[in-house]
């Protein structure tokens, strides 16, 4: 078997000192950009990766990484939560410390504020869910500075000086949404569409990829919206209420954000549960009740376990300062209905 190339052989192949190799490692300054690339060939022609677990062991101190996710009543953001306090316990055996601070749905201040609170000598990385607002740009920025490497999650910002993002491929989840409510509705008609906000990405993509797929493939179909429920469970509720009173002859429902349980809720009050198409995000305690009762017909998810792995794999690379990008695994787009519920 081949010997698993070491620093040393990286360095004598590039022909410089394994101070050299360390500065372009660590992403640190004082290298040429000549010299830099040398590093790179050499790393690329000997297939140099490094050892996270031994660099881990080496530490100082453990590796600590924060989860900034909104709180509130998105059963989804639960999961999120839920999943890393599951790997809190066996990350500690790895070295690794995390920890989980709700911060209020939408609360920009609230998110730049703890962000800008991280001490890198206490903290490596943080993983948010963010808005696009330039104070959590201007705090992912400052992190940045002081070493504390920033990744999103389900939500990217990709303008910012955040190092990776978790998350599906939203435009084609919201393409996969207008293909599978085309199909329910061959005749046409009209489609009520509710996000949770436009400010966030992942939602704004999902209603990009629902209006091209749509005006690509089923022009017949006309959207009523987008209205924005903010994720809350009782504002659902009441702009789903309305849309069916307001649009009696309303075919389609797609709500490309959470407040699911208060989607259900309306539904079923209004008596047209079933009769109505309806397509939701997240594979969620409400959304599961929606489907076997066959108020939704399909449920987009995203698999928060899978994020979160995902997520503290990234981690690991980002915050130990390796040079090359981050490479994980995507996350799959899981489609359920009441037939192949989990």
């Amino acid at each position: 078997m081949r010997r698993r190339a070491t620093v040393h052989d990286v360095a004598r192949a590039a022909g410089v000192s394994l101070a050299t190799v360390d500065r372009v490692l660590n992403g640190r300054p004082g290298v040429r950009a000549a010299t830099a690339q040398k590093v790179a060939d050499a790393i690329a022609e000997l297939g140099f990766s490094r050892d996270l677990n031994a660099s881990l062991m080496a530490r100082a101190r453990d590796l600590s990484v924060v989860f900034f996710i909104p709180d509130g009543s998105n059963e989804f953001m639960d999961s999120l939560a839920d999943a890393v306090t599951r790997r809190t316990m066996p990350a500690l055996g790895d070295r690794m410390h995390l920890s989980v601070q709700r911060i209020r749905a939408l609360d920009t201040a609230a998110l730049a504020s703890g962000l800008n609170a991280l001490d890198p000598r206490q903290c490596d990385c943080a993983v948010i869910v963010s808005s696009d607002e330039a104070e959590v740009l201007m705090a992912i920025e400052a992190a940045h500075r002081r070493g504390i490497a920033v990744m999103t999650l389900v939500s990217d910002l990709p303008q910012s000086a955040r190092r990776h993002f978790i998350g599906i491929d939203n435009v084609a989840a919201g393409r996969t949404a207008a293909s599978l409510i085309g199909r329910f509705l061959p005749q046409g008609g009209k489609v009520g569409v509710i996000a949770g906000s436009l400010h966030l990405r992942d939602h704004a993509e999902r209603l990009d990829g629902f209006r091209t797929g749509l005006a690509a493939e089923f022009p017949a179909l006309t959207i009523i919206g987008p209205v924005e429920g903010h994720d809350e469970r009782k504002e659902t509720a009441a702009l789903t209420a309305r849309l069916l009173t307001d649009h009696p002859d309303i075919g389609g429902l797609y709500n490309l954000g959470a407040g699911n349980a208060g989607l259900v809720e309306a539904l079923e009050a209004s008596g047209r549960g079933g009769s109505i198409r309806v397509i939701a995000h997240e594979l969620t305690s409400p959304t599961r009740k929606g489907l076997r009762s066959g108020a939704i017909d399909v449920v987009l998810d995203q698999n928060p376990d899978g994020e979160i792995r995902e997520a503290i794999s990234a981690v690991r690379g980002l915050a130990l300062g390796t040079a090359r990008s981050v490479v994980t695994d995507p996350i799959e787009i899981g489609i359920f209905l009441r037939d192949n519920l989990r």
